[in-house]
C-alpha cells in the first residue's frame, strides 16, 4: 500500500455542534423565505462506494425523514491502480444522481449541500468530473477536505455517544479512506444528548474499496487477512494517540462508534435479519467479541454465501471483507469492549448544518420585518 501524507489534527476541545459548518458551495437555498413548516433539506453524499441521498423536513429540533436514496456506484474502482475515475464508474454514478435530482425536484428542496470525498479528491478528473455532473443533472458538488468529512461524521452520530463514557473513538469506514475522531464526553442535563469535544482527528487512505482492489476481496485466506490487518494495523500505529485518552480505553472507560456500511453490516449479520432494517440496527450495541465472531464468519464464507447474507448482498460482498480488516484491526490499537453500531453519519451532520442555516435565515428574516414595521410606524 502507498505510504500517502496525511494530517493529524488536535481540535481544541471544540464540541462539533457548536462549531461553524464549511461555507456551502452549492448553489443559494430556495424559497428560503417559505413558511418554515415548508423546508426541505437535502444531504448528498458522494463517496468512492456509494451515492446517498437524504432529504428531510425540520419537527422541533429533530428531523422527519421525507424521502431517502441509496445506490452502490464504486467510483473509485481501479483509482489505486490508475489515478482516475473510470468511465463505467462516472457513468453510473451521473444515472444514480440523476434519480438524486428528480427526488430534490419532486420534494420541493429548499436548502441543499452535495458532497464528494476521497474518490473525487484522489482523482486527476475529480473536478472535471464533478463538471459533467452539473452540466446532466444541475446539482453542485463540493470536494470537501477530510477534516470536514470528520467533522460532518461527529456532528451527524455524537448524539449515540454513551454519556456515562469518559471518551469515544468514532470511525468511518469509506470506500476510499477512513475517518477516525477522537472525543471527550461530558453530561449534560437530564435526557440531553452529552456534551462532545473533539480532541483531535486523522484521515487513513484506505478504505474497502481500495483494499479490495489491491487484495482481491472475492476470496481472502486466513494468511491474507492477517497480512492486511497488519498493514492497516501500522498505519493505525503511527497515528499514536493524538487525543491522549488511550489509557481510558485501556481502563474500559471508552468505547468506539462507527458509522458505515461495515459495522451496519456485521450489526445485520450479527441479529440474524432476514432483511436490512435501520430500525433495529442504528443504536445497537456489539461487544467486542461479538465483532471478532462475526468478522471471522464473514471471512470464512464463500464469495457466494456472503452475497447471500441479506445485510450484505451481491454489491458488497467482495467488500465487507475489508471492512472487518479494518475494524480489526481498529480493535487491536484501540480496545474497547464496546461497539455502538450508527446507520448514519454524513448526511445527517449536513442536515443538521442546513437547519442551523435555515434558523439563521429566518432570524434574520424576522428582524428585517421587525426594522421595517419600526420605520413604517415613525414614518
Amino acid at each position: 500500500m502507498t505510504r500517502k501524507k496525511r494530517n493529524i489534527r488536535a481540535s481544541g476541545g471544540s464540541d462539533p455542534a457548536d462549531r461553524p459548518p464549511q461555507q456551502n458551495q452549492n448553489r443559494p437555498s430556495r424559497n428560503s423565505g417559505r413558511d418554515r413548516r415548508q423546508l426541505r433539506f437535502a444531504a448528498i453524499d458522494l463517496g468512492t462506494n456509494n451515492c446517498r441521498l437524504l432529504i428531510a423536513a425540520p419537527r422541533g429540533r429533530n428531523f422527519r425523514i421525507v424521502d431517502a436514496f441509496s445506490r452502490i456506484v464504486r467510483l473509485g474502482e481501479g483509482l489505486g491502480q490508475t489515478g482516475r475515475l473510470s468511465d463505467g464508474a462516472m457513468d453510473r454514478a451521473v444515472n444514480a444522481l440523476k434519480v438524486c435530482a428528480q427526488k430534490i425536484e419532486k420534494r420541493g428542496v429548499t436548502h441543499i449541500r452535495c458532497i464528494a470525498t476521497q474518490a473525487c479528491r484522489g482523482a486527476d478528473n475529480g473536478e472535471i468530473f464533478l463538471e459533467r455532473v452539473t452540466e446532466e443533472t444541475g446539482l453542485e458538488f463540493e470536494i470537501i477536505p477530510t477534516e470536514e468529512e470528520a467533522r460532518l461524521a461527529v456532528v451527524g452520530c455524537a448524539e449515540l455517544l454513551d454519556p456515562n463514557a469518559e471518551a469515544g473513538l468514532i470511525f468511518d469506514i469509506g470506500g476510499g479512506s477512513t475517518e477516525m475522531s477522537w472525543v471527550k464526553i461530558s453530561k449534560r442535563g437530564e435526557g440531553q444528548s452529552p456534551k462532545v469535544d473533539v480532541l483531535a482527528w486523522t484521515s487513513l487512505p484506505f478504505g474497502v474499496v481500495s483494499l479490495a482492489d489491491k487484495w482481491d476481496g472475492r476470496e481472502i485466506t486466513r494468511e491474507k487477512y492477517d497480512q492486511m490487518i497488519e498493514e492497516i494495523r501500522a498505519q493505525i500505529i503511527s497515528v499514536g494517540d493524538p487525543g491522549s485518552v488511550k489509557a481510558l480505553f485501556e481502563k474500559d472507560n471508552a468505547h468506539l462508534l462507527g458509522t458505515s456500511g461495515t459495522v451496519t453490516s456485521i450489526a445485520g449479520v450479527h441479529l440474524g435479519l432476514k432483511r436490512y432494517r435501520r430500525d433495529e440496527i442504528d443504536g445497537v450495541w456489539l461487544s467486542a467479541k461479538d465483532a471478532r465472531g462475526v468478522t471471522e464468519r464473514l471471512r470464512l464464507m464463500s464469495l457466494d454465501e456472503r452475497a447471500g447474507e441479506p445485510c450484505i448482498g451481491p454489491d458488497r460482498a467482495d467488500l465487507v471483507v475489508c471492512g472487518c480488516a479494518i475494524l480489526d484491526a481498529l480493535q487491536r490499537e484501540w480496545p474497547a469492549s464496546r461497539i455502538r453500531v450508527a446507520d448514519r453519519g454524513l448526511r445527517e451532520g449536513i442536515l443538521a448544518d442546513l437547519a442551523q442555516q435555515a434558523r439563521r435565515e429566518h432570524q434574520r428574516s424576522r428582524k428585517s420585518r421587525s426594522r421595517r414595521r419600526r420605520k413604517k410606524a415613525k414614518s
